[in-house]
């Protein structure tokens, strides 16, 4: 929409747009501008920016607003007031819509919207009569529409339908664009994704693949978190949001990657007490049973895991006081492995002169030749996770269920004559299926070597970065050491005699 510069005229306005969803045709994106224009030149005005805020809530403060907020909270520059289609785009809760005013009305700025003759006067009472019922009007509408949306939220939960947004690695199938949800499936390329992470941290023994390290690789390569990752789903612009540590753990340790049907971080159940599932899990229970206890924080105190991408970070050592190498300008165009030890007064470090260092390419260079001709002819196997016959999960799975009811019953639920005996009779249902699962044979569920038909030195060539080319060096326990230019052993690599995932 077309702005002008400000001039400092006094009627230099703001001109406010809000969706709570892009489709809403009755007020279009198109359609609140016209209205904007046509108030501003109504009004004496001009706009010189425009602050549209698309899928905000009206519940939503204008003050936290992204884009309208900052010009609330004076950090966008000079303005003479706002001016908005309606009061219901200011804001559908009527004590954030008077806030708003009465901060505007207090700092002599102006506040316009179209349909109201002239700026709305707060020293008015007439006028601030009507600016309030219109405000208590758009709450009114707010509350109906929230009161519809759980209603309708509620109906999808008993017909065991999702109403909320998909999770990552699903994806919703509609037989037509815009109509409900037919049935939920595995997005295939998110899929792929996280059950890579999850392989990756299953199979570490190193300690140094870690839900952070994990989203720190994912946000270097590229890859699309789970919000804009939906939103380019639906045709929308990604915002750029990273993966945090958080939501992967989310991601690999919720029942609803299992597939089930959520609501408030738990399962729906059915009329037995069973999870109502919507789609196949992208792993069995004991999988996520795994990662849980994978990624659930030891008390013991380990080392961290090296956040840079240099090949050799927490691998390389001194050789005259073994203290760990650090990065140091070697010269001006390339840095260098060196020990600083001595200079940042490390007691044990005193003596260790001269310091030994190295630029960081020829480092790399000989410790990647002697790590390929070692190992690198060596045929790859993955670690992957096995869950079993299944039998041990299907065991799991109705454990959950009768715990699920145990903890219902404690909550005071099931109480009534009739809940006991439905009670009695699916807990005794759920005990009956466990014995009988349990006299079938079962391969338990657990880590397994998997041929992959890739050697080690296709793993490092393939390797998108150095990065990931020193978790291969960490997993075959490679340990650099750094002499300085007079000694007789310039550089010593050594690793472990065990070949680590690998056929002769």
């Amino acid at each position: 929409m077309a702005t002008t510069e400000y001039d400092g005229c006094g009627r230099c306005l703001l001109g406010v747009r809000r969706l709570s969803r892009m489709s809403d045709s009755t007020t279009s994106p198109e359609k609140q501008g016209d209205q904007v224009l046509k108030a501003a030149a109504d009004n004496g005005g001009h706009i010189i920016a425009w602050a549209d805020d698309w899928e905000v809530s009206g519940a939503t403060d204008p003050f936290t607003r992204e884009k309208l907020g900052p010009w609330l909270r004076n950090e966008m520059g000079p303005y003479s007031g706002i001016v908005g289609s309606a009061v219901d785009r200011i804001g559908r809760n009527q004590r954030d819509v008077l806030n708003t005013a009465y901060a505007i009305h207090e700092s002599h700025r102006l506040l316009i919207t179209h349909g109201h003759q002239g700026p709305w006067d707060l020293d008015d009472t007439a006028d601030e009569m009507r600016l309030s019922m219109e405000s208590f009007g758009a709450q009114m509408e707010l509350r109906a529409i929230q009161r519809r949306n759980r209603d309708e939220a509620e109906t999808a939960r008993k017909k065991g339908r999702p109403k909320n947004k998909n999770r990552y690695g699903f994806r919703f199938v509609r037989l037509v664009p815009t109509g409900a949800v037919d049935h939920v499936e595995h997005d295939p390329k998110a899929k792929k994704i996280i059950c890579n992470v999850a392989d990756r941290i299953l199979a570490d023994e190193t300690g140094k693949i870690t839900l952070n390290t994990e989203a720190a690789r994912l946000n270097r390569e590229g890859v699309l978190s789970p919000n804009d990752h939906r939103r380019v789903m639906y045709g929308k612009e990604p915002r750029g949001s990273l993966w945090t540590g958080i939501a992967l753990k989310e991601i690999l340790t919720s029942e609803g990657s299992l597939g089930y049907l959520m609501h408030n971080g738990r399962p729906v159940l059915d009329d037995h007490g069973t999870p109502k599932r919507i789609a196949d899990g992208l792993w069995s229970r004991s999988k996520r049973d795994a990662l849980i206890e994978k990624t659930t924080p030891r008390r013991a105190k380990k080392a961290l895991a090296p956040r840079g991408t240099y090949l050799l970070a927490t691998l390389a050592y001194c050789g005259n006081c073994a203290a760990r190498l650090s990065m140091q300008d070697k010269t001006r165009q390339e840095k260098g492995y060196g020990c600083t030890a001595r200079l940042r007064g490390v007691r044990p470090s005193q003596n260790c002169k001269p310091a030994p260092s190295m630029a960081v390419s020829k480092l790399n260079a000989i410790v990647t030749e002697w790590f390929l001709s070692r190992y690198g002819a060596g045929e790859f196997l993955a670690k992957r996770y096995d869950p079993g016959t299944r039998y041990a999960a299907q065991i799991a799975d109705l454990r959950a269920d009768r715990s699920r009811l145990r903890s219902d019953r404690k909550a005071g639920l099931y109480n009534s004559e009739d809940d006991e005996q439905w009670y009695r009779t699916e807990y005794q249902r759920m005990g009956a299926e466990i014995e009988m699962l349990k006299k079938l044979p079962d391969r338990p569920a657990g880590m397994r070597w998997v041929p992959t038909g890739e050697t080690v030195a296709d793993r490092w060539n393939d390797a998108k970065d150095d990065a990931e080319r020193r978790e291969l060096l960490a997993a075959f326990d490679v340990k650099v050491t750094l002499f300085p230019a007079s000694a007789e052993e310039r550089v010593r690599v050594t690793g472990s005699d065990i070949r680590h995932g690998l056929t002769a």
